[in-house]
């Protein structure tokens, strides 16, 4: 696991919903400093243990601090004018608010230099997570450097050169651990009705996903070779994999359930904007 323990930036979290108390929570485990954190919620409502909460805007920010939004997307223009009345230029923002550009969070630090779009995704909490990073080009290196520091013990963190992208890749990775679960969900259902007993067929199933993926993750091939290697010819996955490959079937339904899910984000950032 990276190591937080020696992260000396403070955060400052603006909301705490479930996806950034998932990540908040990782943050902990890997060592970073209950102190060194502070979250706003009107509430007032507890996150975890030795974590600052305050229900309204201090006088000031923490130096240096990386500021948060974890929020509802819509929640934006509510927050933005206690926000810029607070900026500085020490100041570096992290976005997790979906369909919000950064140039419309440049609008409200006034600031292209400071500003970060992050999309997660929900097995961030076991380390296991996709987090997809975006920014202008103005951002400094040192800036890119400490983002890249937090995010390391969330999982695989990497920057997207093109903002014109993010709601595929939100369709990819954000949305996509609820197909893979719909995925799981059919193959229980399948085993089932084909008279294996439920809960015994679900284990199966979610067994087999976590070892296959994580046999993908380390191999020196791509899935579809690694599907090839495992039918042999005339066997039992071969005949399977004839019904999945027939004109293409899965193929054309993983594309279409992508760009429903990517239509949708341009709607919301239309919507945002």
């Amino acid at each position: 696991m990276a190591d937080l323990a020696d992260f000396s930036r403070p955060l400052f979290l603006v909301g705490c919903g479930n996806m950034a108390g998932a990540m908040l929570s990782r943050w902990m485990e890997a060592g970073l400093r209950t102190d060194a954190v502070t979250v706003l919620r009107p509430s007032g409502k507890p996150v975890a243990d030795g974590v600052r909460v305050i229900a309204a805007w201090p006088d000031r920010l923490p130096d240096n601090a990386l500021v948060i939004l974890g929020m509802k997307p819509q929640q934006l223009g509510d927050i933005a004018p206690s926000l810029r009345g607070l900026w500085r230029d020490d100041l570096t923002l992290l976005s997790l608010l979906a369909g919000v550009t950064v140039g419309q969070l440049a609008d409200v630090v006034a600031s292209l230099e400071t500003a970060v779009r992050v999309m997660p995704n929900t097995p961030v909490a076991l380390g296991k997570g996709v987090c997809a990073l975006y920014a202008d080009g103005a951002l400094d290196t040192a800036r890119r450097q400490v983002v890249d520091q937090l995010f390391a013990p969330l999982g695989l963190a990497e920057w997207i050169a093109d903002e014109g992208q993010f709601n595929l890749v939100t369709a990819l990775t954000g949305c996509g651990p609820a197909y893979l679960y719909r995925f799981v969900d059919a193959l229980t259902k399948g085993a089932t009705a084909l008279g294996l007993e439920a809960a015994q067929a679900q284990r199966f199933s979610i067994a087999m996903v976590e070892g296959a993926a994580a046999l993908a993750s380390q191999a020196d091939v791509d899935p579809a070779t690694l599907a090839d290697r495992v039918a042999s010819k005339g066997g039992m996955t071969r005949e399977g994999l004839n019904v999945m490959d027939e004109g293409q079937r899965i193929e054309q339904l993983m594309l279409e359930t992508l760009r429903a899910a990517q239509d949708r984000g341009e709607e919301l950032a239309r919507l945002a904007g």
